[in-house]
């Protein structure tokens, strides 16, 4: 397998920092090439990395796709050069995830003319507003994971997390990465039940925190003052458009990933997409079952997600996505 960094000026100040991974042997260029934008508070790395197999990023490597996982500001081996801290969704939608396309595109091995994007949690809320903003995007298809656009269905401890935008919009968040990794060990053993909303420890091998934390990011405390407002709200407004409203217009395939005991984006709110979108080509996925809770990173890390997660996704990409 085959892996190239690339290390791309945003135009706002911010070297990005993108990965472009095939496998020689299996890679079909006939597939358009993917690329996974990652979520809030974290960056792309845990699309590379599994404790017990191959990652999302080997995984569809393996199936022939050429993979390219995307650092946006404040993200990875993202860099700050000439530029501010003071950034948000709309920023990261038009003019970051703007720049990984374009760049994409003028760079595969597959000659392809558009993308297939992979948003995961707040990424995949990214993915939808660069659709929504830019009418002449190049996005082929999409995949939402574990992505909220209207809040049906808040946890409670988000909403108290986020209670005061003018509070949390103040507050610069340092040291989350040593942090988390103290952490995680710790609540596993002594209170599993507080780590649930996010990961289950009985399908995670929890003892790779070290690995599993350096995925981890200090969240940005503008984005952090808009995640605030919209979850008072309900539904996200960026530039005077809602998002919820725009969605019915968006006619590319499109796939919709949830978690079952996801505490993070619950069922509820994650699923809305899926009802509220336009496409013809449209599938829900549920991961999960009765007997096996799954949470919000357990897409990505759990014993579960080659079965659950990665082998559906990549059906479904083989039909609506080439």
């Amino acid at each position: 397998m085959q892996s190239v960094q690339h290390k791309i000026p945003n135009g706002a100040g911010h070297l990005l920092s993108l990965h472009q991974t095939w496998d020689e042997a299996r890679l079909d260029r006939r597939k358009r090439p993917v690329v996974i934008v990652p979520g809030y508070g974290m960056n792309s790395y845990i699309f590379s990395w599994h404790p017990r197999g191959l990652s999302l990023e080997g995984f569809l490597a393996a199936e022939g796709y050429e993979v390219w996982r995307a650092d946006l500001r404040g993200q990875g081996d993202s860099r700050r050069t000439f530029g501010t801290d003071d950034y948000g969704l709309k920023d990261l939608a038009l003019t970051d995830l703007g720049v990984v396309i374009d760049v994409m595109l003028a760079r595969t091995q597959t000659g392809a003319e558009r993308v297939t994007m992979m948003g995961c949690s707040l990424g995949g809320t990214i993915m939808l507003l660069h659709a929504a903003l830019r009418p002449e995007h190049r996005i082929g298809a999409m995949v939402a994971m574990g992505t909220p656009v209207r809040w049906v269905k808040v946890h409670p401890m988000l909403r108290a997390a986020f209670v005061s935008p003018w509070l949390v919009g103040k507050l610069p968040l340092r040291g989350t990465r040593a942090l988390c990794e103290a952490a995680l060990p710790r609540i596993a053993r002594l209170t599993p039940w507080l780590l649930k909303i996010y990961m289950n420890p009985e399908i995670v091998d929890t003892q790779a925190a070290r690995e599993m934390v350096k995925t981890v990011e200090d969240p940005n405390r503008y984005v952090n003052r808009e995640i605030a407002e919209w979850i008072r709200r309900g539904d996200l407004v960026v530039g005077g458009l809602n998002l919820a409203e725009a969605l019915p217009a968006m006619e590319q395939p499109f796939l919709c990933v949830y978690a079952n005991g996801d505490g993070i984006v619950p069922p509820e709110t994650a699923s809305f997409v899926y009802r509220q979108i336009g496409s013809a080509q449209k599938a829900l996925l549920e991961v999960g079952s009765r007997e096996v809770q799954m949470a919000h990173a357990d897409m990505f890390v759990s014993n579960e997600a080659h079965a659950r997660v990665f082998t559906p996704i990549a059906r479904w990409l083989e039909e609506n996505a080439i």
